[in-house]
């Protein structure tokens, strides 16, 4: 039996997030994976993403694992990392884009008038680097990581979903926006677990013991 399905549609950062897992689980059956049956007879599924919208959707699309992302999305415990959570979304500005439409709403960019912190300073885009991320809903995944826990980003672009219900975490850059959604099986995090030292090991070893419910 397979436990975890990375789903592997030629982009991304697959195999660090592979990697991750496997080191958090090493007991588990973890594979990186383009063929949508043993997608499909995994318990779980993880779609990574990393580049830019449009070259993600492209090739998701030309792999032909839209379809089983889309089925895996609404039956099992399912997450998506940065540009796996924003495919998820109906659309992106970049682009624009259409994505899965698993969730509804947009993916919206950094306004550049707005990138402006309190002292009067440019930020600037993409957003890269560590930052505090607060939550705004208690959460399985959340398990064993500490409120304002500093995870590592790096977009340029982020999700504004149409039920604010779903935000699961919210960050500041300058403003606050959605960094995590969680709806019944799924969650999504617009940051990289994986390249966020122990918060981000803890997080995706809560997804190996998540069961898809809140």
């Amino acid at each position: 039996m397979i436990d975890i399905a990375v789903v592997d549609y030629g982009t991304g950062n697959l195999r660090s997030v592979a990697k991750a897992l496997r080191f958090v689980a090493p007991e588990r059956t973890i594979v990186v994976s383009s063929d949508p049956a043993t997608i499909r007879t995994a318990a779980r599924v993880v779609l990574p993403g990393q580049s830019a919208m449009p070259d993600c959707m492209r090739s998701l699309n030309d792999s032909g694992l839209t379809e089983v992302v889309r089925q895996t999305s609404a039956d099992r415990p399912f997450l998506g990392i940065c540009l796996g959570l924003q495919m998820l979304f109906d659309d992106s500005e970049e682009g624009p884009t259409p994505g899965l439409g698993v969730l509804a709403g947009r993916v919206v960019r950094f306004h550049d008038a707005a990138m402006v912190d309190q002292g009067g300073a440019r930020l600037k885009v993409p957003h890269m680097g560590w930052s505090p991320v607060h939550r705004t809903a208690e959460h399985p995944l959340w398990q064993g990581i500490e409120e304002g826990t500093r995870f590592y980003f790096a977009h340029s672009y982020y999700p504004l979903p149409d039920d604010s219900s779903i935000t699961a975490a919210s960050v500041a850059y300058p403003t606050a926006f959605t960094c995590a959604i969680a709806r019944a099986n799924i969650f999504a995090v617009q940051f990289h677990p994986e390249k966020s030292h122990r918060a981000g090991l803890q997080l995706l070893s809560n997804f190996v013991a998540w069961n898809g419910r809140v």
